[in-house]
């Protein structure tokens, strides 16, 4: 990937002002924070006035060059440094941003046990719900989490690698 991430690092700094990694403080197993590391796919005050909130269809935050990485996962190849330093997991249920997870875990029952395990990079949900950008959406995702959490294993991981592999191929899915 070392080719793909100078070129995407090199599209970014011309594209945008700002850092060329985007970093951010996300949910992980038994509720622990940690810092996830992307490639920067939006404007770097994204976030300055509004605050957190999901990220909707053509959001307008998204810079040129993002909208492309994004459309072409390269945005999440800097998770592997998450993955290297025992973080993450490739597969497993996305982790969400602090602010998201007090929210929903009030709201949703069952919500907290996908920090029963490692977040992933890709997993069960990502492959099978489209992205989620709302509460209800969190409720559809969750239940595909709490499958995956009961049926784990190495030939599910697998499974779901594969499938991930066919929806960065053809561009499914992203914001």
């Amino acid at each position: 990937s070392a080719p793909i991430v100078l070129l995407t690092a090199v599209a970014i700094k011309l594209d945008s002002p700002g850092p060329i990694f985007y970093r951010q403080e996300r949910v992980g197993r038994n509720d622990e924070s940690f810092t996830i590391y992307k490639f920067r796919s939006m404007s770097d005050s994204a976030e300055a006035k509004v605050g957190p909130v999901w990220a909707a269809e053509d959001d307008p935050r998204v810079t040129r060059v993002g909208k492309l990485i994004r459309k072409l996962r390269i945005d999440e190849i800097p998770q592997m440094i998450n993955v290297l330093k025992g973080a993450m997991s490739l597969v497993g249920p996305r982790p969400e941003r602090p602010f998201f997870v007090r929210t929903l875990n009030t709201k949703i029952p069952y919500y907290s046990l996908r920090h029963s395990i490692q977040p992933g990079i890709t997993g069960w949900a990502q492959i099978c719900y489209p992205y989620g950008d709302s509460e209800e959406d969190a409720i559809e995702k969750l239940q595909y989490d709490l499958y995956y959490i009961k049926n784990m294993s190495a030939l599910f991981d697998l499974q779901i690698i594969f499938e991930s592999l066919k929806v960065v191929l053809l561009g499914k899915g992203s914001r």
